[in-house]
């Protein structure tokens, strides 16, 4: 069945953001995968987040507008100037068969041109964005 997260009364509390902490610090060590973040995130009503690889940190954001902001240490990269899609899609394809790491595959996506990207659980799409507003769209299926 699917997950609408819209529908769930979820507050901002330290039990949510604890879930929140945990699929941040679980992505960088590598004890959590996509597919499970997307699980736990869904699971506490969290709608979207967004990673700015610029500042290297994650916004979560639940229904009700709230939202919580986690510096991280993604690694020492630079974000190119150029968009690489074909390197976006590459990076991703080598992340999704688990041939990399997170860290790896953040600093795979900067190599590319990826300044940002957002992560619409209940629209079950990741977009991808240039520091010029150019995208990949990637859709994946609900947990």
């Amino acid at each position: 069945m699917p997950i609408n997260v819209s529908e769930r009364e979820t507050m901002l509390d330290e039990q949510t953001v604890a879930v929140m902490t945990e699929c941040s610090v679980g992505s960088i060590e590598g004890k959590l995968r996509f597919p499970q973040v997307l699980e736990k995130l869904a699971a506490i009503g969290v709608e979207s987040y967004h990673a700015d690889l610029y500042r290297q940190e994650k916004t979560y954001y639940l229904p009700s507008g709230e939202s919580h902001a986690e510096e991280l240490a993604f690694g020492d990269y630079q974000v190119a100037d150029a968009f690489d899609m074909s390197g976006v899609r590459r990076a991703l394809l080598r992340v999704q068969q688990q041939q990399t790491s997170y860290l790896e595959f953040i600093e795979e996506i900067a190599v590319s041109g990826v300044a940002h990207y957002w992560v619409y659980i209940g629209g079950r799409r990741a977009i991808y964005a240039s520091r010029r507003g150019e995208e990949w769209v990637e859709w994946f299926p609900l947990p």
